[in-house]
């Protein structure tokens, strides 16, 4: 493992426990991001199998024995697949590698472990899914039960396309509903991976099924199902509206949207500079920008800001970019040709607008798709690089005055996923934490990650949540059971 002659094995749709060809015997490419050549001819799925991935998902859940096998069992299952993740984090990291330009090394060692640690958290929390027992004001008592959703479907994106199979397909697993995966086109390989595992655990056959395809068709023809109960969906707030739009004209089925990101970091005076520094790197540049709650606009207290961006443009200097499979290297390619001609045509946006490019800013290497980490200054909260999400390794640098103005510029955004905030004052701290409008505040941290911690966004940034217990409710129906306490009319 670990290098371009990784064997594909898996390509084919995965439906009812099989692999199988698409009905119409199409297939698009997935390329290699580092040299743009074709790595396999993925099976393309459209309507018709995402009809039949749904009909297997409904027979699983209405009259198979997931749903009904007790918590214990289904968590003894999913132990078994998060050991097996484990065991296959070389292929799994290599295929990421190569499907989606992913850090060799970073998905083996850290990443591919996690995935497994946040299988084993849904595992251990399927026999724990309770309801409450209800004391009423009149001569009644009452339950409530929670009860797995049904048949979902889980659109995951490109940039983390293993995370997000297990965020997505761990928490509804555990609780008992059955999945249908829509992977992006992009870096489909993966996920296709994951369903021979969960095929070798034991996951009964329909309960977990995987349709490469596109959105148009695949991914609409999911929203839009009839007999789809709810949909899980991690990607552009443009895709999020259309996927609300199709449950509101299908069977309003039950949506959780975490969407785009614009996340600022707030370094104030007292911060610890090199700290500072190194974590505002870290929040943009990591996975090549490729991060929904990627920190892009960096907003610096004037009294350390010249020193700032000192500090900041020797540190970019220092981070490598080249093949994700040499270990000593920090950004891979971004994830193919459209997404690299967006991100630099961004980069020229910003010249244009008139904020000072400082760093980086031009493409790299004689083949792929690598971009230089990139840095601008003199960057005003109106420009389109500091507003719009550009997914790529740009950093914004604007400077602030006050607490005040920090809070006025953070929240200036249509987003509110995330934000870092970086100080030694626990006043300066809480009032930020509290006057942020998005979903997790960072606090000396950045990407500070774990499967107990809930993650979503404010505003445009969707709603609902990932990871956490929180993620097992938005893959449960809560159901009230009321009873008289004695044997007479309940009049």
């Amino acid at each position: 493992m670990g290098d371009s002659k990784t064997e594909i094995k898996f390509s084919q749709l995965f439906i009812n426990g099989s692999f199988v060809d698409s009905l119409s015997g199409n297939t698009f490419e997935t390329l290699d991001p580092r040299t743009g050549e074709v790595i396999a001819l993925v099976a393309e799925g459209g309507k018709e199998d995402i009809d039949l991935a749904v009909k297997a998902a409904r027979e699983a859940f209405d009259h198979g024995k997931w749903p009904r096998m007790p918590g214990s069992e289904r968590g003894k299952i999913l132990m078994k697949f998060a050991s097996l993740i484990e065991e296959h984090a070389d292929e799994i990291a290599a295929i990421d590698t190569l499907d989606a330009g992913k850090l060799f090394y970073f998905g083996k060692f850290a990443q591919i472990p996690a995935i497994a640690g946040n299988v084993r958290y849904y595992a251990g929390a399927a026999d724990k899914i309770h309801g409450e027992t209800l004391k009423m004001s009149r001569e009644f008592q009452a339950y409530t039960l929670k009860e797995p959703i049904g048949v979902v479907g889980a659109i995951i994106p490109w940039n983390f396309p293993s995370m997000m199979f297990s965020i997505k397909v761990s928490p509804a697993l555990a609780v008992g509903c059955t999945v249908i995966v829509k992977p992006a086109e992009q870096s489909p390989l993966s996920a296709l991976y994951y369903a021979h595992l969960a095929k070798l655990a034991g996951i009964p056959d329909g309960v977990l099924n995987v349709v490469p395809g596109f959105g148009p068709t695949a991914g609409a023809a999911l929203a839009s199902h009839m007999d789809v109960d709810k949909v899980t969906f991690t990607g552009s707030t443009e895709v999020g509206r259309k996927i609300m739009e199709a449950s509101a004209k299908s069977n309003l089925k039950s949506i959780t949207l975490e969407l785009g990101g614009k996340s600022p970091v707030i370094i104030f005076d007292d911060a610890d500079l090199d700290m500072a520094v190194e974590l505002a790197r870290l929040a943009i540049f990591f996975n090549k920008g490729e991060v929904c709650i990627a920190g892009s606009r960096v907003l610096v207290q004037e009294g350390i800001y010249d020193e700032f961006i000192k500090k900041c443009i020797e540190k970019s200097k220092e981070w490598k970019v080249g093949d994700p499979f040499d270990p000593t290297v920090n950004q891979g390619p971004q994830i193919d040709k459209t997404q690299y001609e967006k991100v630099l045509s961004y980069i020229e946006l910003g010249k244009s607008e008139g904020a000072k490019l400082v760093s980086g800013g031009k493409a790299c290497g004689d083949k792929g798709y690598y971009i230089e980490p990139t840095i601008f200054t003199d960057v005003k909260d109106d420009m389109r690089i500091a507003q719009e999400e550009i997914f790529g390794p740009v950093m914004s640098v604007m400077k602030f005055k006050t607490i005040d103005e920090a809070i006025e510029r953070g929240n200036c955004s249509i987003y509110g996923l995330g934000a870092g905030v970086i100080t030694k004052n626990i006043d300066t701290v809480n009032q930020m934490s509290r006057s942020l409008r998005v979903g997790v505040v960072w606090v000396n941290c950045y990407f500070a990650f774990d499967p107990d911690l809930p993650f979503g966004g404010y505003k445009m940034s969707g709603f609902g949540k990932d990871q956490g217990m929180d993620s097992i409710e938005g893959f449960v129906k809560k159901k009230t059971v009321a009873t008289p306490l004695y044997n007479s009319p309940w009049l």
